[in-house]
């Protein structure tokens, strides 16, 4: 019979812990899970226009950033001429107290 250590306990109990915590409910996107963590509708969005010509929602907190398509109320993508291709614009880097380490 094999004898089962206190280390090996532990290391079992550790283990087994980690796959519970793997099991958790992560698909709330809704949420900054970072340093400062709020909801994002207390973040400040700006757009980025991509190479298309269309608009993405951009929020940059200064750990993470988010992004997502603009789209109409019809689901379409909303390309409004609001910047160039390839530009950011708006304050979508305001709202946290973290500076950007970049």
């Amino acid at each position: 019979m094999t004898k089962v250590t206190t280390v090996g306990k532990i290391s079992l109990s550790l283990a087994l812990l980690g796959l519970l915590a793997a099991c958790a409910d992560k698909d709330n996107k809704t949420v900054d899970r970072g340093i400062d963590s709020k909801h994002l509708s207390q973040l400040t969005a700006g757009i980025w226009v991509d190479p298309n010509g269309c608009d993405h929602w951009i929020i940059d907190d200064g750990i993470e950033g988010y992004l997502s398509q603009r789209l109409d109320k019809y689901g379409k993508p909303v390309c409004s001429g609001v910047a160039p291709p390839n530009t950011a614009t708006g304050p979508f880097n305001k709202g946290s107290a973290i500076p950007d380490p970049i």
